[in-house]
C-alpha cells in the first residue's frame, strides 16, 4: 500500500498528513483566506516538503466543512470523502487505542462522538468554541488575534471575574468544593483588566466543553473523553479539565496529534474501508 493523505479542510486552515505501514507521518497546518486555496496550498506543500512522488499516493481522502468545495480529483490523484463525524471517531481511537470513547471536537463550535468498539455515532454538540472566544473577545477586548488573547490570559486572574460557591455560601455543597465556579463572569467588573476578561473567556468556552461532555456521558459507560482540534493546544486545558476529572470521576485526554486527529481519522476510513464517496 503507498501511503494514504488525510486533509481536514475548515474555512480558512488545512490540516494534512500522510499515513503509511500504520505510522503518521508529518502533519501540517496551512492557513489561507479560503478553504480552496487553503487545501490546494496543502497539498502542494506537503507533496513538496515531504519529497513526495505523486505516483507513491495511493489516495487522497478530504474531510471537514471546506471539503464540500471540492468536486474534482485533486492533481489528478484519487480522491474521495470521508464523513467528518466517523473521522473525529477513527483518529481518537487510534490515536489512544481505547475501544470506548466520547470524542470531543472542539473547533469553532463543538461536536461530540461516542465510538464503542467498532461503531462511531454523532451524539450532538453545541455552538460554543473557538469561534466564541474570537467573537467575544472582538467585543470586550477589541482584537481578533488569537495568539493575544492567549498571552492576555494566561496572565489573567478569575478572582474579580467568576463567582465561585465560596462567594455565596460558608460551607462546601455536596460535591462541590468551595472553589468551583458558580456563576460564569458573574462578579465581572466593567473596569476589569484585559488579561482576566480573556481569562474568563477562554475558561467559560473550556469549562462549558468539559460540562457538556460529562452530561452526554450521563446515560452511557464511557468515562473517557479524548478531546481533539485547535483548542488543544490552550494552556488552560491543564488547569481546567483536570479538575473536572477530580470532581466528576471521569477521564479527559489529550492525545498526541490531537489537532490532526480528524485529517488521521480521514486516512483510516480508507484504510479501514470505512465509507468513503468517490469525487470526480
Amino acid at each position: 500500500m503507498g501511503i494514504v493523505i488525510g486533509i481536514d479542510v475548515g474555512g480558512s486552515t488545512t490540516k494534512i498528513v500522510g499515513v503509511a505501514d500504520g505510522k503518521i507521518k508529518n502533519p501540517m497546518f496551512v492557513k489561507a483566506t479560503d478553504p480552496v486555496t487553503s487545501l490546494f496550498g496543502a497539498l502542494g506543500k506537503y507533496i513538496y516538503d515531504n519529497d513526495i512522488s505523486l505516483s507513491t499516493i495511493e489516495k487522497v481522502i478530504l474531510t471537514g466543512v471546506g471539503s464540500a468545495y471540492i468536486d474534482q480529483p485533486l492533481y489528478g490523484l484519487p480522491t474521495a470523502k470521508a464523513d467528518e463525524f466517523l473521522a473525529n471517531g477513527l483518529g481518537a481511537q487510534y490515536m489512544t487505542e481505547l475501544k470506548d470513547l466520547l470524542v470531543v471536537s472542539m473547533g469553532t463550535g463543538t461536536s461530540v462522538v461516542k465510538v464503542m468498539n467498532d461503531k462511531v455515532e454523532h451524539i450532538g454538540g453545541l455552538g460554543v468554541g473557538g469561534g466564541t472566544i474570537l467573537g467575544l473577545s472582538k467585543l470586550l477586548l477589541k482584537t481578533q488575534d488569537f495568539h493575544h488573547i492567549v498571552s492576555l490570559a494566561e496572565h489573567g486572574s478569575l478572582d474579580n471575574i467568576d463567582l465561585q460557591i465560596k462567594d455565596i455560601t460558608r460551607y462546601p455543597l455536596p460535591g462541590l468544593p468551595l472553589d468551583v465556579t458558580a456563576s460564569v463572569f458573574g462578579k465581572a467588573d466593567a473596569n476589569a483588566p484585559a488579561e482576566d476578561v480573556a481569562l474568563g473567556i477562554v475558561h467559560m468556552v473550556l469549562q462549558t466543553i468539559g460540562q457538556c461532555t460529562i452530561f452526554a456521558s450521563l446515560n452511557s459507560t464511557i468515562k473517557d473523553f479524548v478531546l481533539i482540534g485547535n483548542l488543544t493546544r490552550l494552556p488552560q486545558c491543564a488547569d481546567i479539565f483536570p479538575r473536572l476529572e477530580e470532581m466528576c470521576n471521569v477521564r479527559f485526554l489529550i492525545p498526541a496529534h490531537a489537532e490532526y486527529c480528524t485529517a488521521i481519522g480521514a486516512a483510516l476510513a480508507y484504510i479501514n474501508k470505512k465509507i468513503c464517496r468517490e469525487v470526480g
